[in-house]
């Protein structure tokens, strides 16, 4: 019997690309993805360091990789090694997913509205919510950007507020809204979640191995706020918990990763994404394999 899905010479490989990977889910979702619609294709990761990553991109055109995801800490600096970017992707200046099209690497964004369905999907809208939010890299340019579009109020806060500062500004004439800039330290942190509805981690603090580490003191969460962190490993952060406790709403990464995951699956493949699947899969080895 011919068994339901099977690796061929004609299969398409595609895979993640990031620095560290060891912690990815990609690979168990979107090959749960691949099996579930009989694809011959097949997603691995791939741990490319900063300074690697030119030589890493002229590897993945010289193998004919049909098409990859982008992580911490690539998604900006990629952009100028790419042959053509996607217009979205181009106004948010940050690429998480790439298409090998015959030899040309063609650089997309599904980071905003994977966010953005992760959210309305939980039933939280964020138009006219004022959301702080933790962080300044391409994870965080997406989200604001989905975010300023949709009508929220931004309040950026970053260890080096003068990154922010850029494409805070750049976010604000693009769409009409006005994002402010606060260094990231616990008196500032304190003011803007006064006011906040959302709280959202863009960066890594609380990342596996590290899933001691919260952005944010217990005591400053409250129970107003809907907390948001794109870690998705472990399944549930130490910020997620100590939220919970607060009497916090929270939203895992794992919904943003599905979310984000489908709009790339559909790039690479032109199929519609099996989304329950993804998150089955997803959730499955996460809660098994939580530290």
């Amino acid at each position: 019997m011919k068994p339901d899905w099977e690796i061929t010479g004609k299969c398409q490989i595609c895979g993640v690309i990031g620095d560290p990977v060891e912690h990815t889910v990609s690979p168990i979702m979107h090959n749960a993805a691949f099996k579930a619609l009989h694809l011959d294709y097949v997603y691995v990761p791939f741990k490319v360091s900063k300074q690697d990553l030119r030589n890493a991109v002229a590897g993945m055109r010289a193998l004919n990789i049909h098409g990859f995801n982008v992580t911490i800490p690539h998604k900006v600096d990629i952009i100028p090694l790419l042959d053509e970017i996607d217009e979205f992707a181009g106004k948010i200046g940050s690429v998480n997913v790439v298409l090998n099209e015959n030899g040309q690497m063609i650089g997309y964004n599904t980071d905003a509205h994977g966010f953005l369905y992760a959210l309305l999907d939980q039933g939280v809208e964020p138009e006219g919510q004022r959301v702080a939010v933790i962080g300044a890299g391409g994870a965080s340019r997406s989200i604001c950007f989905a975010l300023a579009e949709r009508g929220a109020v931004l309040t950026i806060l970053n260890r080096t507020p003068e990154k922010a500062a850029r494409f805070a500004t750049e976010m604000s004439e693009m769409t009409g809204q006005p994002i402010q800039v606060m260094a990231l330290n616990d008196e500032n942190l304190a003011g803007a979640l006064d006011n906040a509805g959302i709280l959202i981690n863009t960066t890594s603090v609380g990342m596996y191995p590290q899933s001691d580490e919260s952005p944010v003191k217990h005591d400053l969460i409250k129970p107003h706020l809907t907390v948001v962190d794109i870690i998705y490993n472990p399944f549930k952060t130490r910020l997620l918990l100590e939220a919970e406790r607060a009497g916090a709403r929270t939203i895992s990464g794992i919904d943003m990763l599905v979310w984000q995951g489908a709009l790339a699956f559909e790039i690479w493949t032109g199929r519609k994404a099996p989304v329950n699947v993804m998150r089955k899969e997803a959730q499955r080895f996460l809660k098994g394999h939580e530290k």
